[in-house]
């Protein structure tokens, strides 16, 4: 009987980790879902590339403007709460994206409402994760968590692929809905915890501040690929506002703008502090060395891995004309292995500092991309590029759960909730700066590669490779959508169109290989960073230890 009750016991100490783990889930599945349903989402409500670009781009603007926010509500009004209120929300806007009519429906719904849900349930689950383990159970969580953080994003296009071509691309929201639902009863099972010593009053000022900061920042990331990152590549008018092509781009005027208004908030922030009330964000936290190297290391890891599942599946599909669903199948020895790996780092853990595992992942992240990069040809399979993923998985499993527990660890359990709030935040801001950057690099790759392949072809007609080249110059554009690059024209003669196919692929290769390129730099610069952490087996600092459990 005695161990009958100590197994029950066993089975709910981890409750609360399958709870936080599954919001994790359906927080990043969404966006994962929605890049593989494009094609079936503009057919259905009759939209084009554009307006659903704007889906996509206002949830990340949403989860990179309110997470801070989200995260400090929690402090203040109890984690717990703010994660049953997130999740409510969330399944409201995934109700209105399932049975909407138009994109504007999507906008408000997947976009806005779901974005605010989230940004509420996000920062819950790591702060959540401090209140209710502690020791090897704090790191055994950490490791589940990082494995699903890192996993969701692979599994996303199978999910969504799945879903898409058996079903409805509407299914993948309405499964929120009742997940959602699961959220909140499973709420009940996880132990609430808040800041008592502080009186529960909203720094609305910083909430602005901090809000149209990080909204104008990423917004300058995230359009990085359409208007350029110094030049307009294209003319357009905002708010009244004629932009001409070849004029300054708005791109380093928004992230100037942006830096300007968070450089205001931290300024208001000291002032709130030094009036004695409360802040949206203690600016003491960033005097811990270990938290903020290790939000910053969050944030390259980001970076990284959102390279790598941009680039690859445009390669995937392009030249090897897989589909969402099959792209999803050829990345899962990524997602079997760092679902092993992150669990495994807290095993391991016990005779390994969390500085040695975060190094020893790095380095196998930079072989991975190395690999990878010598892998991708026009002839590679998805098998080709087994060995990468495989190397890639289990660097960034090892990785992942580690570094979150060395930044949460390093704050008190009464901090842990605006600390969690710019843990996510900063992992938000790399995985859209790496997709800006990276997408960047990839179509300007891309588009020179095109156009030098044109112009050295001995196939196609001097006369023709003006036209061909501006042709092909256009593909581009669709190409982060999956849309593809297959710029043969059938009224063209067999001979020359089956030379611009392979012209497209082989610049498809070229502008992979560039984009891992410069993941191999940001990992490195991860690895140099690294070097700084602390180098001890146990990361819970004396203020995280003495808190209340």
């Amino acid at each position: 009987m005695e161990n009958e009750i100590e197994h029950r016991k066993g089975i709910l100490k981890w409750l609360p980790l399958a709870i936080l783990s599954l919001a994790l889930t359906i927080i990043i599945l969404d966006t994962t879902i929605l890049n593989v349903s494009l094609r079936a989402i503009i057919q259905d409500l009759h939209t084009d590339i554009q307006s659903m670009q704007w889906v996509i781009t206002a949830y990340s603007l949403m989860l990179a403007a309110f997470t801070i926010t989200g995260g400090r509500l929690g402090d203040l009004f109890g984690r717990k709460k703010m994660f049953a209120v997130g999740a409510i929300i969330f399944a409201i806007g995934s109700f209105i994206t399932s049975i909407s009519p138009t994109v504007g429906y999507m906008i408000a719904g997947e976009a806005i409402i779901e974005g605010i849900g989230a940004a509420l349930m996000l920062p819950a689950t790591t702060s959540l994760l401090v209140s209710n383990y502690k020791g090897r159970d704090r790191q055994i969580g950490f490791g589940i968590w990082g494995a699903i953080a890192g996993a969701s994003a692979a599994i996303g296009p199978v999910v969504g692929g799945w879903l898409t071509t058996y079903f409805s691309w509407r299914w993948a929201f309405r499964i929120n809905v009742v997940v959602a639902i699961l959220l909140v009863i499973g709420s009940t099972f996880i132990m609430e915890m808040k800041d008592k010593e502080e009186k529960p009053t909203i720094d609305f000022v910083g909430i602005l501040l901090s809000a149209v900061g990080m909204f104008t920042l990423v917004f300058g990331f995230i359009k990085a690929s359409t208007y350029g990152w110094l030049t307009m590549k294209e003319a357009v008018t905002i708010f009244g506002f004629k932009y001409a092509q070849n004029q300054l781009s708005l791109v380093p005027i928004l992230i100037f703008l942006g830096l300007i208004i968070l450089g205001i908030f931290a300024l208001w922030e000291n002032h709130m502090t030094k009036s004695g009330r409360t802040p949206l964000v203690s600016l003491s936290l960033f005097k811990n060395s270990q938290f903020t190297l290790g939000i910053l290391i969050t944030a390259i890891l980001a970076l990284g891995q959102s390279g790598v599942m941009f680039a690859i599946p445009v390669f995937l599909q392009g030249v090897n004309h897989l589909d969402a669903l099959s792209t999803g199948f050829a990345m899962l020895p990524m997602t079997l292995t760092l679902l092993v790996a992150s669990p495994l780092s807290a095993v391991v853990s016990k005779n390994i500092a969390p500085k040695r595992i975060i190094q020893i992942g790095l380095v196998l992240n930079v072989i991975a991309l190395i690999v990878l990069r010598a892998s991708i040809s026009i002839g590679a399979t998805a098998w080709s590029l087994a060995p990468g993923f495989i190397l890639f998985g289990a660097g960034f499993g090892l990785m992942i759960s580690q570094i979150s527990n060395i930044s949460m660890s390093a704050v008190s359990v009464e901090e842990s909730g605006e600390a969690s709030g710019v843990n996510g935040t900063m992992r938000q801001v790399g995985s859209t700066l790496g997709s800006a950057i990276m997408g960047a690099v990839l179509l300007s790759v891309l588009t020179s590669s095109l156009i030098s392949g044109v112009n050295k072809s001995t196939i196609i007609p001097n006369n023709a490779k003006a036209t061909v080249s501006s042709m092909v110059s256009s593909q581009t554009s669709n190409i982060e959508f999956g849309i593809g690059n297959n710029v043969a024209n059938r009224t063209m003669p067999l001979q020359i169109g089956q030379e611009i196919t392979r012209i497209s692929q082989q610049a498809t290769v070229d502008a992979n290989r560039a984009t891992l390129l410069i993941g191999v730099f940001f990992i490195l610069l991860g690895l140099a960073l690294s070097t700084k952490l602390p180098n001890s087996k146990n990361i819970e600092t004396s203020r995280s230890a003495a808190s209340p459990h």
